[in-house]
């Protein structure tokens, strides 16, 4: 490796060849020209200085795939391996705090606290995302909650989604006649893809119904008190509009400590109740 420590910007880019080189086994120039906005002659060459000076016989050029694949030695160098460092870049949601510790900037007065990662392996992600791109069906092996069993089913996956302790792919289910979440550390083997899929995105119809959910504070503060949690969550007018789609709504209310199981009774308990639970309810049960 370099005597010297890499440039935080070339360290990005090599970080980058690392994750998606593991979890879409392809990697070329374009996605570090589309993801910094550099030219193909320095994406280029920085795969291989990469190969040269970080990681010797990581990557394999495969004229077939018109791309880099890894190898059967790959052994990440400069990232963990995880399946939240590609699943973070998908969702954008990298925050700044991760980026200035894991740069090593020397800004170390902060503490975070996030979940521990749901245990994902490649071999179950890496097919479900070829089959969104590809648009085709999946067969999988879930794991039930409800009875700890295993259930085969036919999917035909369109959205990855995260949330703050889980990520699950979004996908028409060909037994439930319907749009599921499935939950990505409960399926087990490796996805089989298959044909074109039945349903695609455009048909889920709760995923395409966009709507707003109005946070407020509990009415049970004064006005003083209400102003503090207003300012605390940014509120306009005491009110903190959030767009998503139905599909989202209880992951939503969830990332704000809002116990679905009180909201009939309009709970008094939680700092902040949903103004427009009207407008939302009958998204707050759909499967």
């Amino acid at each position: 490796m370099n005597k010297w420590p890499i440039r935080w910007d070339l360290l990005f880019r090599y970080r980058m060849i690392e994750i998606i080189s593991l979890w879409e086994g392809r990697l070329t120039t374009n996605h570090l020209i589309q993801s910094f906005g550099i030219g193909r002659q320095q994406a280029s060459k920085d795969i291989n200085s990469y190969l040269a000076d970080i990681a010797p016989g990581n990557l394999i050029y495969d004229k077939y795939l018109k791309g880099y694949k890894p190898s059967n030695s790959f052994k990440p160098k400069l990232t963990s391996g995880h399946a939240d460092e590609y699943l973070h870049i998908l969702s954008r949601s990298e925050d700044m705090v991760s980026t200035f510790t894991d740069l090593n900037m020397g800004f170390d007065n902060t503490s975070m606290i996030r979940p521990n990662t749901r245990n994902i392996s490649p071999k179950v992600l890496g097919p479900l995302i070829q089959a969104i791109k590809e648009k085709k069906r999946v067969d999988i092996s879930y794991t039930s909650l409800k009875n700890g069993s295993e259930v085969e089913r036919i999917i035909s996956p369109h959205s990855l989604v995260c949330t703050s302790l889980r990520w699950h792919v979004r996908a028409y289910c060909e037994h439930a006649n319907g749009y599921r979440d499935f939950v990505l550390s409960r399926i087990r083997g490796i996805p089989d893809i298959n044909d074109k899929m039945v349903m695609d995105k455009t048909q889920d119809k709760v995923w395409s119904t966009n709507l707003t959910i109005q946070l407020a504070p509990d009415s049970r503060f004064t006005e003083a008190q209400a102003a503090v949690i207003s300012n605390d969550y940014g509120m306009q007018d005491n009110v903190l509009e959030i767009s998503t789609n139905a599909a989202l709504v209880r992951y939503v209310l969830d990332a704000y400590n809002i116990d679905l199981h009180t909201l009939d009774s309009n709970p008094q308990g939680q700092q902040i109740i949903v103004k427009n639970l009207n407008d939302i309810a009958e998204y707050l049960t759909f499967r």
